[in-house]
């Protein structure tokens, strides 16, 4: 009986052992130039990308977007692209994973109407288009506030009959644009819970239907659109409407954004890990 016991303990020992966050998928930024082809692409346009942004997203070998020093560093700038004013660069990863921790360690801009965002998208529009197949942002923040950020998530239907939950907006008493910090979900079947230098502030049930009770229900089960893949974004916007003017003043001119403090996010890494 003493032996079977001990046998037992063991086996539970090694199974604590084993069970826990495993690394599935990193970029550390190490390399030089753009960022690896292998691993990321390049969204490139103006059109205001549905939120009447006011930059240009450029491609490879335009400035906006470098390995340095170890870091991913995205730019935005004051420059004639494409009939806009500024440009910038949007990176997607070609990877994506269904549940998970995703782990960002970055430094974020500062200065009127930059919008730095580190988001998830789903791989296929499973359940319709925007936002009924999901949207998950990790982190978004607004230049003039750089102690503030805040987690969402976007589901429900396709627009217009989408709704949107989250964190709002936090104020962590921590300059994000001076230092880095790591912004982080961990995402499961039943919960997707948003975490800043690994303090959980928010969290979110996802077991249940999401459905916005407008239009056409495009879900027939719990969970849905969080079940299915989704893979990174990494961008800096300008302007737009995150920024409502009565809160905000006029959109950023040129003139004011040759004074941007900081125009440029800086990631350390991107890490995904999976339960094991």
């Amino acid at each position: 009986m003493l032996f079977n016991l001990i046998v037992l303990a063991i086996g539970l020992l090694r199974g604590a052992e084993s069970a826990g966050w495993q690394l599935v998928w990193s970029d550390e930024f190490n390399g030089s130039g753009g960022p690896n082809d292998g691993e990321w692409s390049y969204e490139v346009g103006g059109g205001g990308w549905g939120n009447n942004e006011l930059e240009y997203y450029t491609s490879h070998n335009t400035g906006n977007a470098r390995q340095e020093g170890g870091h991913l560093v995205i730019n935005a700038r004051v420059q004639e692209e494409g009939g806009r004013h500024f440009t910038s660069a949007r990176l997607t990863s070609k990877k994506s994973w269904t549940y998970g921790k995703f782990e960002a360690r970055a430094k974020l801009p500062k200065g009127k109407n930059l919008w730095p965002a580190i988001w998830m998208m789903p791989k296929d529009s499973k359940y319709g288009g925007w936002a009924a197949s999901g949207e998950i942002d990790i982190m978004e923040a607004r230049g003039e506030r750089p102690t503030i950020t805040q987690g969402t998530i976007h589901y429900g239907g396709s627009w217009p009959n989408n709704i949107y939950s989250g964190s709002g907006e936090r104020n962590f008493n921590k300059d994000f644009t001076a230092d880095y910090h790591t912004f982080a979900v961990e995402w499961d079947q039943n919960m997707i819970r948003w975490y800043v230098d690994g303090q959980e502030y928010h969290r979110e049930n996802i077991n249940r239907n999401m459905w916005s009770g407008k239009g056409a229900n495009p879900y027939n089960h719990n969970g849905a659109p969080f079940d299915q893949g989704f893979f990174w974004i990494l961008n800096i916007a300008v302007g737009g409407n995150f920024f409502p003017q009565n809160v905000y003043g006029p959109p950023v001119t040129p003139d004011e954004a040759r004074r941007w403090e900081k125009p440029s996010m800086e990631i350390d890494y991107l890490r995904v890990y999976q339960w094991k």
